[in-house]
């Protein structure tokens, strides 16, 4: 991360991936300078990033990146402090696979992660693409103290309404914060101390503070994520 001219923060350590698709990985490129870097994630996912949007290549002349297969429920100690674990939360490939591209059925395009922090016991669950609010997902994030939650968009048909594009969220892989069905009620009726949406397009309401959208979410104990927010557990 750099926040600004002759400012530099602590160097990154290591990557989680949480699918392939360019939103989520072309911020690769921008860590390149970054000598000692890990990169995690899932085997269809890691491929991607080799055969189709080779971000490997790409990095390969300008750092010795480490690239680390990251195994569904298989605990991940990245320090002698902080523990990770990889659930699914989806199965869609990214837009740029195509059908021809894909080598055979995968369930392991979409991740979420639960982290642990080992001294303080504190649990944090990170899903900024979620399909889906399922008994899975449910049992990730009864016991955490903090979540992290995709809020992509408010409602399902937010493209369209706003002459945006004709997709639907559920479509891109993303369930609708508003409504019955949406993910805003199940968040707020968890114990975790703090609840974030995260993954916020920029046609939803909720960026706007003065929104009734946001005040809503407010009411209910959610925050809405924001560039530099830091969360401790």
């Amino acid at each position: 991360m750099h926040p600004g001219p002759g400012i530099r923060t602590t160097p990154v350590a290591g990557v989680l991936l949480t699918d392939a698709e360019f939103d989520h990985t072309i911020g690769l490129l921008m860590l390149r300078e970054e000598s000692t870097l890990t990169v995690y994630g899932t085997y269809p996912v890691l491929e991607a990033l080799t055969l189709w949007f080779p971000v490997r290549e790409l990095v390969s002349d300008y750092a010795d990146f480490s690239w680390s297969l990251i195994e569904i429920g298989k605990p991940l100690d990245l320090d002698d402090r902080l523990r990770v674990t990889a659930f699914l939360t989806g199965s869609k490939a990214p837009r740029y696979m195509g059908r021809s591209r894909l080598r055979g059925p995968s369930t392991e395009w979409e991740v979420g992660f639960r982290l642990e922090d080992k001294m303080t016991g504190g649990i944090a669950v990170y899903a900024p693409t979620l399909p889906r609010w399922d008994d899975r997902f449910a049992e990730q994030v009864a016991s955490a103290d903090c979540v992290f939650v995709d809020g992509t968009f408010w409602t399902d048909d937010e493209m369209s309404c706003q002459g945006a594009g004709s997709r639907t969220g559920r479509s891109m892989g993303h369930m609708p914060v508003s409504g019955e069905d949406g993910s805003a009620r199940a968040l707020a009726a968890l114990p975790a101390k703090r609840k974030i949406y995260t993954h916020i397009n920029n046609t939803n309401p909720i960026l706007d503070e003065d929104s009734k959208e946001r005040r809503w979410l407010t009411d209910l104990g959610i925050e809405v994520g924001r560039a530099g927010l830091e969360v401790e557990l």
